[in-house]
């Protein structure tokens, strides 16, 4: 059905000339809490592979295990338990959290850690409320400092500051505080905005003998290069270096290279860099996808294309996700040709078709007014994959408002609200606002209208929206009697400038 819709939109818009078809400082991240990278064993592979790849192959979590188990396959709690943890690293929240349900329908038994990584995803697929129900209905002696701390993590990755500075004080008072405690309010503060207030939080930490780990360490050398004070960076780094207990990891590096790159120290960031890749010696795939990130930040093409290769050579399997940081390199650094030849490497070979890697070579064409380039690429995306395609429309529409095709654009808005009765989605107010104010110049009364019932039908109408219906009903001379009762049905409270606008539409 999608798939139709998108290739309706495709005739619909064919015409002679259309459709012939950093900041780079490194994001602070909470440290896994499920156990050490590990080599897998060749049975493991195949288990995790056929979970990860259950968005191409469709089926659910639960069909893929019994069916893994049926063909005489047995498991143990610790391969579940990575697979857990790998499904996580690439953000398949949801599978990673039906393998632990599946796990506890089997009534294998959960250490704290693995309630806290449940009580994690839950947060992350069905929301925070959700994973505080979970954490309430665990009994006193299951309410741990692995639990209380993910679920403060969860309030500070929410910004939900009332509950985050109400659960540290309940940990302060339960004396499970924790370095990782301090490093979640302190991630809290970066995700603010407000990295002054970081730097006092390490003192307290080294008042009270809390001892300082490599994420706190990291966190504090982000909160100087927010600031823009690079000798504070490299006091925090000299520290870490000095540090008996800890050890620089990639991680470190990255954040050192980011502040460099930020300040725009080119010779300083590339010495990092190179400090970054020495850390590589042990593969991680993170590591190489910030290096080359980095380098196409100091547009440095030659080393965006060393790095991919190498990451490519460090691998049995290149993942979705590595094509897709090469190809957002690629595309920064406008190698359209290494981007065409990575591109098509990653159609020859994925198992699975993640629209994500499409959309980013269709931004860059697009983005260099490759329309064409940009078409055929959409057309193999359709044929390849099941969608959705509500972002791959929305970067057409983008394309076409900024070149002023409104009527192409209109048509790819209204096939993404189509897609999006399958998932949350709502167009951007910058977007909305183009529309609307081209239907209020050109006294467009049926193309506002036609917007607006797309709007609704998306949930996304607010006394804005009205205020530029009104003035177009204005502009054109048109009434609307039934107008007012409109606006009280979708609940908008009438401002006195919205009532003014309606005594003039609403007149018999």
């Amino acid at each position: 059905m999608m798939i139709n819709r998108c290739q309706r939109l495709i005739s619909l818009t064919r015409t002679p000339s259309i459709l012939k078809t950093f900041t780079t400082v490194t994001e602070v991240t909470e440290p896994d809490i499920i156990s050490p990278q590990h080599k897998q064993s060749a049975t493991e592979k195949r288990l995790y592979r056929r979970l990860s790849e259950l968005g191409a192959t469709g089926g659910t979590v639960a069909q893929t295990l019994n069916q893994y188990m049926r063909e005489g396959n047995f498991v143990k709690k610790i391969e579940l338990e990575r697979c857990v943890r790998e499904l996580r690293r690439y953000g398949k929240y949801q599978h990673a959290l039906e393998v632990m349900e599946w796990m506890d329908k089997r009534e294998i038994n959960f250490s704290n850690t693995d309630l806290a990584v449940r009580l994690d995803l839950i947060s992350k697929v069905h929301g925070v409320s959700e994973a505080e129900r979970f954490f309430n209905n665990l009994s006193p002696s299951l309410q741990t400092r692995n639990t209380y701390g993910a679920l403060l993590n969860a309030y500070c990755k929410s910004q939900m500051t009332d509950k985050a500075f109400g659960l540290f004080k309940q940990l302060e008072s339960k004396n499970f505080t924790t370095p990782l405690s301090f490093n979640n309010i302190m991630t809290l503060y970066i995700g603010l905005n407000q990295p002054e207030k970081v730097p006092p939080l390490i003192e307290e930490m080294k008042k009270r003998k809390i001892h300082l780990s490599t994420f706190s360490y990291n966190i504090w050398m982000q909160s100087f290069s927010m600031l823009g004070d690079i000798p504070g960076v490299e006091r925090v780094f000299e520290e870490i270096t000095r540090d008996k207990k800890e050890t620089c990891n990639w991680t470190t590096y990255s954040n050192l290279a980011g502040a460099y790159v930020k300040a725009g120290l080119v010779e300083k960031a590339e010495s990092a860099l190179k400090l970054l890749e020495n850390e590589t010696k042990h593969p991680s795939r993170e590591a190489y996808h910030f290096l080359i990130t980095f380098y196409s930040s100091l547009n440095n093409k030659e080393q965006v294309h060393r790095v991919s290769s190498l990451l490519k050579s460090s691998f049995e399997t290149t993942s979705n996700m590595s094509y897709r940081i090469i190809l957002q390199a690629l595309s920064k650094i406008s190698d359209l040709d290494g981007l065409k030849t990575w591109f098509e490497e990653w159609e020859s070979t994925c198992s699975y078709y993640d629209t994500r890697v499409a959309n980013v070579v269709i931004s860059c064409y697009l983005r260099h007014n490759m329309v064409e380039e940009a078409e055929l690429v959409f057309h193999g995306s359709v044929k390849r994959s099941s969608g959705p395609f509500v972002q791959t429309l929305v970067l057409f529409m983008k394309h076409y408002l900024a070149s002023h095709q409104i009527d192409l654009a209109m048509k790819c808005l209204e096939t993404a609200s189509a897609q999006a009765e399958i998932g949350n989605w709502y167009p951007h107010s910058e977007s909305i606002d183009v529309f609307l104010e081209y239907f209020e110049k050109e006294k467009d009364v049926a193309g506002a209208e036609k917007l607006f019932k797309i709007l609704q039908k998306l949930k996304c109408v607010d006394d804005k929206v009205y205020s530029h219906l009104l003035q177009t009903y204005i502009a054109a001379g048109k009434t609307e009697p039934d107008m007012g009762k409109r606006i009280e049905q979708d609940g908008i409270v009438v401002t006195p400038e919205l009532g003014n606008m309606l005594k003039k539409v609403c007149t018999v």
